[in-house]
């Protein structure tokens, strides 16, 4: 197929997105639910033909870009104070890369949260990107080597997103961190997910919810999650190639919360139907409820993505 060809079906795909994402073009399937032991998960699905289509066509996740090498993560330099809140990006490949608030790069001096939604187009100049430390007690001389560790639990994502202050979220770190009992001497909000006593349930949880969403169709764009009798949060994407590269390091943080604070799931789904109704009712009232229940990204006036914290 011709390249201008090709272009010209991928901008007219990209028209028939929809800009909004409410119940007008979402349906929340609660018939196909998953439940594993603490956490209990329903896939939101686009309504008709918008399920097959990508929001921005091309795009991928950080993780992904991590992943294959073409994004490059290093510190900004080396005073703490003039740069503990940035990190240099490189994104040496051809793709554009979404990078979500609450995702989690480890080592460098310190590790860090990215803290503001961003896409970030291919370039041969640095970018940067805010973010948050995630452990206080480590600013070292000598830099580790960055991965990347998925996001953060949804109880930290909504301090970090309501308030962007780094008190609070160490605040919050060292809350966790006292009621689950685990120890780090650097105060490292990772210290409980790195536990050997907790990584073989986490393991256990990812392969139920991963086989899970093989077995389904590739039309799901988003998801919410409860456990014990509340909505721990929700996620949902403009497009389910964003939503599929968000998927699993999304996973991560709400498989953590409904281990370490969670219980078995006995929320009803008019319980649920409750939470999401401000959420999905409609575009305005769906971005007046969610400056203060949670985020809205949006990306060239396109609603991109989507975030709902617990009440």
């Amino acid at each position: 197929m011709p390249k201008k060809l090709v272009f010209l079906c991928l901008l007219f795909i990209y028209k028939l997105v929809p800009a909004q994402l409410t119940y007008q073009t979402l349906y929340v399937d609660y018939d196909s639910a998953w439940t594993y032991k603490n956490l209990k998960i329903i896939p939101i699905r686009p309504k008709g033909m918008g399920g097959q289509a990508q929001a921005l066509p091309g795009i991928i996740s950080l993780s992904q870009g991590l992943a294959n090498g073409s994004i490059v993560v290093s510190e900004r330099g080396t005073a703490a104070t003039e740069n503990v809140h940035w990190l240099r990006i490189n994104n040496n490949g051809q793709q554009p890369v979404y990078i979500g608030s609450g995702e989690i790069i480890l080592g460098g001096r310190q590790d860090r949260m990215v803290s503001k939604d961003t896409i970030l187009p291919p370039s041969q100049k640095d970018q940067y990107i805010p973010v948050m430390c995630v452990e206080e007690g480590r600013w070292s001389e000598k830099v580790k080597k960055f991965q990347y560790n998925n996001y953060a639990d949804p109880s930290l994502r909504k301090v970090l997103d309501q308030s962007k202050n780094q008190v609070l979220v160490w605040k919050e770190i060292f809350t966790q961190l006292e009621k689950s009992s685990t120890k780090s001497s650097t105060l490292a909000y990772l210290a409980r997910r790195n536990d050997k006593k907790y990584t073989p349930e986490q393991d256990a949880y990812l392969r139920y919810f991963s086989d899970k969403l093989k077995s389904s169709d590739s039309s799901i764009t988003g998801f919410v999650c409860m456990s014990g009798d509340k909505v721990i949060g929700c996620d949902i994407y403009a497009g389910n190639n964003l939503f599929y590269g968000e998927w699993q390091p999304l996973l991560h943080g709400y498989i953590e919360e409904a281990i370490s604070f969670g219980s078995t799931p006995v929320i009803a789904d008019d319980k649920v139907k409750a939470y999401l109704d401000p959420i999905l009712a409609d575009e305005a009232s769906q971005e007046a409820y969610l400056k203060k229940n949670g985020k809205v990204y949006k990306y060239k006036q396109k609603v991109v993505h989507i975030t709902g914290y617990a009440q």
